[in-house]
């Protein structure tokens, strides 16, 4: 299983610190097995979440300039018209994955383009899928314009466990359609703000694979 970057620091932290316990619980409970070993496998259950929350799957990406990707594992929480008022200032098709902290948390481009706009908003911590959400909590805002089909806006937004975002782009970079942006740790949301002739082929519920699921078409 391959580690993402961001985990590296984490795991190793981790590692430490559980291993710290087990060998004070071991002279605590010197003569409570039973105990002792209720710590180890707590221990070592937690340290296997915390793992396989920073795994980073390798994936074949088919781009294809006319299909927008999934940027993130999840669920498909929101599929609406909206006015989308930081950048567009217009109505816009809203999609929005949430990802739970069983997902894998790397964030994809959906489109190949040119980035026109970036901007982190430092923020709350709202639970990831209420409304508020998307314009309260802390937050990235990329704006990607495509050759064929002009401009798609996507978001990160953390959630009230995922207090750290990162990102990988900046205004002016050439970003290539399933390559990784950005990556938020625990559980957060992805927000795609598509054209209202957008083709939308999820619905609620759906559970798309950044990168290879196709969530609209131009």
């Amino acid at each position: 299983m391959t580690i993402h970057k961001e985990g590296y620091g984490i795991l190793i932290g981790s590692f430490v610190v559980f291993t710290f316990v087990n060998i004070l619980a071991n002279r605590l409970f010197f003569n409570y097995p039973a105990a002792f070993n209720a710590v180890l496998i707590s221990t070592i259950l937690l340290y296997l979440a915390i793992l396989q929350f920073f795994r980073s799957p390798s994936r074949v990406v088919i781009q294809n300039p006319n299909q927008i990707l999934a940027p993130a594992d999840g669920k498909v929480v929101v599929i609406e018209e909206t006015t989308e008022n930081e950048y567009f200032h217009d109505k816009r098709i809203q999609v929005s994955i949430f990802m739970s902290p069983f997902n894998v948390h790397s964030n994809r481009n959906p489109v190949s383009g040119k980035v026109n706009f970036f901007k982190y908003h430092p923020g709350l911590f709202l639970m990831a899928w209420e409304p508020k959400s998307s314009t309260d909590n802390e937050r990235t805002t990329v704006v990607v314009e495509t050759p064929q089909h002009g401009e798609i806006l996507y978001r990160q937004i953390a959630g009230f466990l995922a207090r750290r975002i990162k990102w990988y782009i900046k205004e002016n970079d050439q970003v290539s359609q399933g390559k990784e942006f950005g990556f938020i740790k625990f559980g957060s949301r992805v927000d795609v703000f598509l054209p209202l002739t957008a083709k939308i082929n999820v619905k609620i519920g759906d559970k798309p694979v950044a990168g290879k699921t196709v969530i609209a078409e131009f």
